[in-house]
């Protein structure tokens, strides 16, 4: 009983680091995208720089996408099996923000090459320039800072904003371009870049989506992760066969199936004993397996059950 007790302690205090970690980030990164929209916008304002209005514009849409990721990681009594299938959602949304940015950033390219030299108007100034490289800094240093933190916690949202981030840096690096271009005298610099980032953003918005539609379907874990925990059943003492396994992504978790052989002339105690053995090594040698359901058979018996379907 206190070995139990001392387990579930140990998986809340996992799960409430888990949580702290993303509310951190998200905090962190409202803050610090607040900050950088109003002085990007600022910027471009009094530097007359349309391209880093923009980017300040776009900035602004990651402190949506970041509310997303925190509200998907609220749970409630209502729902005992959590909200992992919210991150998938909070995912396809973001990658929408990240699909409509990227389309709305070609469309004004395509439209500023075609309208001609008169589009020109006025060279941004040098503050300009400053923005855009400071942005570039930091929204580096929070694409870096935010995946760490998605793939600690097997965040599927978390990451989806982490590639907001290096979306918004990849703007950033073309609003530069375009400030150069136009100060030295070459304007079709600014669409011809703000075109290639869209690309950009673009495809990580369908990486996205691939991913986040993949998890909402119930789609199996790779097939090294999958070798991995069938090899760490039959590292188990008693389990003589592997009869089947099924898993599951659900949200960033993964749901386990199994049936395993024993030997058939084992009691019932000793056969539930094994069971239970394969079902924590399954748990505590992956964190992000939330369920694994165990059934013991006597050896040679599961294929039959395939024979009657």
């Amino acid at each position: 009983m206190g070995e139990g007790n001392e387990k579930n302690i140990l998986e809340k205090a996992i799960r409430r680091h888990g949580t702290g970690l993303a509310m951190q980030v998200s905090c962190v990164s409202i803050v610090i995208n607040v900050v950088l929209s109003a002085f990007k916008v600022g910027a471009g304002i009094l530097s007359h720089s349309g391209a880093m209005i923009s980017d300040g514009i776009h900035s602004a849409s990651d402190v949506f996408s970041t509310l997303i990721v925190m509200a998907s990681r609220k749970s409630d009594r209502e729902h005992p099996y959590g909200h992992e299938r919210m991150e998938c959602v909070a995912a396809l949304l973001l990658s929408a923000v990240l699909f409509a940015t990227g389309i709305a950033i070609g469309v004004s390219a395509v439209e500023t090459i075609g309208s001609g030299p008169e589009k020109g108007g006025v060279i941004p100034g040098t503050l300009a320039l400053g923005a855009a490289v400071i942005s570039i800094v930091v929204k580096e240093w929070m694409f870096w800072y935010t995946r760490a933190a998605a793939r600690k916690l097997k965040s599927g949202a978390l990451m989806a904003d982490a590639w907001h981030h290096r979306s918004d840096a990849l703007s950033s690096v073309g609003a530069l371009i375009g400030i150069l271009g136009a100060r030295m005298g070459m304007p079709v610099m600014d669409p011809l870049a703000s075109f290639i980032i869209c690309i950009f953003i673009v495809k990580a918005a369908l990486d996205v989506f691939r991913d986040s539609m993949d998890k909402m379907v119930d789609k199996a874990c790779d097939d090294e992760t999958v070798r991995s925990i069938e090899q760490a059943v039959l590292d188990t003492r008693g389990v003589e066969r592997v009869g089947s396994m099924k898993t599951r992504l659900f949200g960033s978790r993964i749901y386990v199936d199994l049936e395993i052989e024993a030997d058939k002339s084992l009691m019932l105690e000793q056969a539930f004993g094994i069971a239970k053995e394969v079902h924590d090594t399954i748990e505590e040698r992956f964190p992000q397996v939330k369920h694994c359901s165990v059934q013991v058979s006597p050896e040679g018996s599961t294929g039959l059950e395939g024979k009657e379907n």
